[in-house]
């Protein structure tokens, strides 16, 4: 496909700006999807042209290779000394846990129809990527455990990730056909993950931007549900940051054991030395009241939602009152997802600045990317 574009006639590229108000918008076009893309308007006019100047297909002709969905008959079961796992939400909800390490996603194939691209505000989500005082953070359960439509819900959650650009990116609920996904699409990104099989987490770092030190993965002991805590230590804007994600134990059944999961969180990001700055993201499935019975938070730890000021639209990130992929017979809405954050005492300060969901526009299958919103921090670094 590149191939094509890229040898098409200087012409046909040069042909827009010639027709007053049309040749204006047009132009505007090509500039934001240069910007988005990181493409020159040439490539950029030749995509645009191709989809009837659409802005929003012709991002999705850039950015979204075809996917080959996911073969039938794949491993769909996860058992464990107990039996079989309930996934996510409440104790009714039974969702099976999948290994699905047989599973390929396909970037090559041609037959897959292309998901909708979901293009946000580009003034307030683009970034300079050169610019050391600031840095873009996401955290979201991708939901790679849910089958259906994954190919399509794949697509939207990378379209988000180009669109947005972060710097560094935490997913919960990845599989290994999701994992070889982002591996072929995003190869600005270093990608470190939390395990091999199963489902699992993962860091995302921008190359450009973010230099990995060194990284480690902290099992939960007890979890039953494959669990464990993966450590990234990173140079980025010239700061020292440790970053932990993890997905704690789910259900509310399982209440006990996703308390301990927190206090070996905690207590790992008390230990990081005090020149380094600490975050913490991921799936947590905790209730308010978990956090209340272990006495809160230690200080100096502090839960960038609450930090912010509790933002009424950052309240709840799942929220089955508006999402409906799983189709639950009854409301219900939870913080599951949280970011927490430890600064360092000497050197640069690194301060959240803004928090806010992605992942709550429907896609082209009626579904959206997750049954999870992710969350987007913005951090300032202060000298």
């Amino acid at each position: 496909m590149f191939g094509g574009i890229c040898g098409m006639d200087e012409e046909r590229v040069a042909d827009f700006g010639s027709d007053g108000q049309l040749g204006s918008d047009r132009k505007q076009k090509c500039e934001a999807f240069a910007s988005i893309a990181g493409c020159d308007q040439a490539v950029a006019q030749c995509y645009l042209a191709e989809n009837d100047w659409e802005l929003e297909r012709a991002i999705n002709s850039f950015f979204e290779p075809e996917v080959q969905s996911i073969p039938q008959g794949a491993n769909t079961s996860e058992e464990t000394q107990e039996g079989t796992l309930s996934e996510e939400g409440t104790s009714g909800i039974q969702r099976m846990p999948t290994a699905a390490s047989d599973c390929c996603i396909d970037l090559t194939s041609a037959d897959e129809p292309v998901a909708q691209t979901l293009v946000p505000d580009m003034h307030s989500s683009a970034v300079n990527q050169k610019d050391e005082s600031h840095f873009i953070f996401i955290t979201w359960n991708i939901d790679g455990l849910d089958e259906s439509n994954l190919p399509e819900r794949a697509r939207a959650v990378c379209s988000y990730l180009a669109l947005y650009s972060p710097d560094v990116v935490f997913l919960q609920e990845v599989i290994p056909a999701y994992y070889e996904y982002l591996r072929k699409r995003a190869v600005s990104y270093t990608i470190i993950t939390g395990n091999e099989e199963g489902y699992f987490t993962a860091i995302m770092l921008k190359k450009s931007r973010a230099k990995l030190v060194s990284k480690e993965i902290i099992s939960f002991p007890t979890s039953l549900m494959m669990r464990n805590l993966l450590v990234v230590n990173v140079k980025l804007c010239g700061s020292n940051i440790c970053l932990m994600n993890s997905h704690f134990e789910s259900t509310k059944d399982h209440s006990v054991e996703r308390t301990k999961q927190l206090g070996i969180v905690l207590q790992k990001m008390l230990e990081v030395p005090s020149s380094t700055t600490v975050i913490f993201g991921g799936d947590t499935n905790l209730r308010d009241q978990e956090v209340e019975k272990i006495g809160g938070l230690p200080c100096p730890i502090f839960d960038i939602w609450e930090f912010l000021g509790k933002p009424e639209r950052c309240r709840y990130t799942w929220d089955t009152t508006i999402n409906n992929n799983l189709k639950l017979p009854y409301p219900c809405r939870m913080r599951f997802d949280r970011i927490l954050y430890r600064t360092a005492v000497d050197g640069s300060q690194i301060i959240p600045q803004s928090m806010d969901l992605i992942g709550t526009e429907k896609i082209d299958c009626g579904r959206f990317p997750s049954d999870h919103w992710g969350l987007l921090c913005d951090f300032d670094v202060v000298l």
